[in-house]
């Protein structure tokens, strides 16, 4: 089957352009190509769709600068992941209600011994989430809360009854301590998918691995975000261009972080 399909709803050919040209790609060799590295340390990959101009939202949604292509590698990603990271905002934005997953990629997960769903965990230093809301009326597995020690005991407790809820900071959600506490459950792959806050919060601790970017072929203007909100503060951190794919002018970005001699 081909691996991508257009805006229509009609498949439509994701074709590998660096580093070498494969035309018509399968899921097959998609998922090849985007596997995560064997080892046993944590492995943390953040996914993000920009507009050529760097906004990473149109009208307050990632969504909106995406297609079905990049929906389509989107959802093979999650198919690979043990854990789906994302932050509080983003979920509230996105909505994230009901299973991540299509019956094909949980067929394709139990084909390989995998549980059923990758887990999820959202990151909330304030625990600013609804426990009646749909993302947890709906949750296809019991949600992962990780917050600070500062987090209101009311809302610690109402959230307990839905979700486990994991301190990994005093003031604010550590990403150090957020990896380990997702480590310490066997989920060494984590495939984050925002927003930029959470991203920028890795940047800064140097825990960023991998980052698959679409750009997306299109000006978005206005003053929408940037996929990275760091503060004020700016440091380089050199990534390792690994594939570039291309649907129709839209361009599938796969990097990895730079280590010392590489």
């Amino acid at each position: 089957m081909s691996a991508g399909v257009s805006g229509s709803g009609a498949l439509r050919a994701i074709n590998q352009v660096f580093p070498e040209h494969i035309p018509d790609a399968t899921d097959g060799q998609l998922l090849d190509w985007y596997a995560v590295p064997d080892g046993d340390r944590p492995w943390v990959r953040f996914n993000f769709v920009s507009s050529l101009d760097g906004a990473a939202t149109y009208e307050g949604r990632a969504g909106g600068l995406g297609d079905v292509v990049d929906q389509h590698v989107f959802t093979l990603l999650r198919r690979q992941a043990d854990v789906i990271l994302v932050g509080a905002g983003t979920v509230r934005a996105e909505g994230y209600a009901g299973p991540l997953l299509s019956e094909e990629d949980l067929a394709w997960r139990a084909g390989r011994g995998l549980p059923a769903h990758p887990a999820i965990a959202v990151v909330s230093g304030s625990l600013d989430l609804d426990p009646a809301g749909g993302f947890f009326a709906q949750a296809p597995v019991r949600p992962v809360l990780l917050t600070s020690a500062r987090a209101g005991a009311a809302r610690r407790q109402a959230l307990s009854e839905v979700a486990d809820v994991i301190d990994v900071g005093t003031g604010s959600a550590e990403p150090a301590r957020i990896v380990e506490a997702l480590a310490g459950r066997g989920w060494h792959s984590i495939h984050s998918e925002g927003g930029p806050v959470l991203f920028g919060a890795f940047q800064a601790a140097g825990l960023v691995d991998e980052l698959c970017l679409t750009l997306s072929p299109v000006l978005a203007g206005g003053t929408g975000k940037r996929i990275a909100d760091g503060g004020p503060e700016q440091t380089l951190q050199g990534m390792e261009l690994v594939h570039i794919l291309e649907s129709a002018g839209m361009l599938l970005l796969r990097y990895k972080a730079a280590r010392p001699g590489s």
